[in-house]
């Protein structure tokens, strides 16, 4: 017969190693730069972060959060933040390259629809 004790620590640690792997998928989905995938991983990242809240959370409400799965959680959500602040900063140079090729104050397109610059048969008069 399993000891109490030791009950929350299998009932933690399906939902942590789920997330834990979650979060190296997560990472390799970064470096293949494939979107659908990184989309993927990110999706089933955030259900099994949902499911290791849930479980626990209810293990803390019966007070048997073994201290080493309190720590395996913390590693995993520092990790998630350090992803965050990672792709936080991605976006922000994607910005300022998208800023640098396609400046916010010069219209590309006249009301008309039309281009903005002349068109030019490519006739020079001497």
């Amino acid at each position: 017969m399993p000891l109490a004790a030791d009950l929350p620590m299998k009932e933690l640690e399906q939902p942590l190693a789920r997330v834990e792997s979650q979060l190296i998928a997560l990472a390799q989905a970064l470096r293949s730069d494939d979107a659908g995938t990184l989309e993927i991983a990110a999706a089933e990242l955030h259900r099994a972060l949902a499911a290791a809240v849930d479980h626990f959370r209810r293990a803390a409400r019966q007070g048997v959060v073994p201290a080493a799965l309190r720590q395996r959680l913390a590693v995993a959500s520092a990790q998630v933040a350090a992803q965050r602040e990672s792709l936080a900063r991605a976006t922000a140079a994607l910005d300022r390259a998208i800023d640098v090729l396609i400046p916010a104050n010069v219209p590309t397109y006249g009301a008309d629809g039309g281009g903005i610059r002349p068109v030019s048969t490519g006739s020079i008069l001497a």
